[in-house]
């Protein structure tokens, strides 16, 4: 490739980005928003998942495990076109934000309860045993026993499922949300200079997951103390 007579500095225009960085940074809130809301949906419903799919009974875990199938086996984009434009069509509507967060929890879910399941699994059976011995219910056990040393273990892959939230309600700009990514393709459209605001944008996502991954060393610090040496 011949990069002769290539303008380099024309790939990020710094005045632009600067004034145009209000802007942009007024869509953080909406994607803040939908991803802490669809990140609580997931951990919500992914953990009920979880538990179900584990199940012995039939009637929970065969719906738990077509579920997960079905959302880790269609794109993200597809779903949130079902939920914005295919719903209204039986009577059914959301608004944009809804859609988004709703379609982000529902999807999200799948793949925290197969976390979810793995970090349960690797618990060893023999608390269950011994939480049995001293007379404790399954609830009481799952919460005060089980659920704090899973929670350290699956503290790593739920930091990467919410990082993909984050960086996917980008996707969210297709049914007119208005978060981070959508406000910066309105300014890329008006000042014809996609990379500089393309750029930018990626430079707002990036801190934003460098602050997620220093939450989750503090959750890792936090829950050390449940796992066993």
């Amino acid at each position: 490739m011949n990069f002769q007579g290539f303008d380099f500095g024309g790939l990020f225009d710094v005045k632009l980005a600067w004034e145009n960085l209000p802007f942009v940074l007024g869509g953080l809130p909406m994607t803040l928003t939908i991803s802490l809301a669809g990140m609580v949906i997931g951990l919500v419903l992914g953990l009920m998942l979880a538990l179900a799919r584990g199940s012995t009974r039939i009637i929970l875990r065969w719906p738990a495990r077509i579920y997960i199938s079905f959302m880790r086996g269609t794109p993200m984009l597809v779903f949130l076109f079902i939920l914005y434009f295919g719903l209204p069509v039986v009577g059914i509507e959301f608004s944009a934000l809804a859609a988004a967060t709703l379609g982000f929890g529902l999807n999200s879910a799948a793949y925290i309860a197969e976390i979810d399941r793995s970090a349960l699994n690797s618990i060893d059976k023999g608390q269950w045993e011994s939480a049995k011995a001293l007379n404790l219910g399954y609830a009481k056990t799952l919460r005060k026993i089980i659920l704090p040393q899973a929670t350290r273990i699956a503290i790593p892959p739920l930091t990467n499922v919410f990082m993909d939230i984050v960086k996917a309600t980008s996707l969210a700009a297709v049914i007119t949300v208005p978060e981070l990514f959508q406000k910066t393709q309105i300014v890329a459209g008006r000042e014809f200079d996609a990379m500089t605001m393309y750029v930018l944008v990626a430079l707002i996502y990036w801190p934003i997951c460098v602050i997620i991954s220093f939450i989750q060393d503090r959750l890792e610090i936090r829950y050390s103390k449940y796992v066993e040496n």
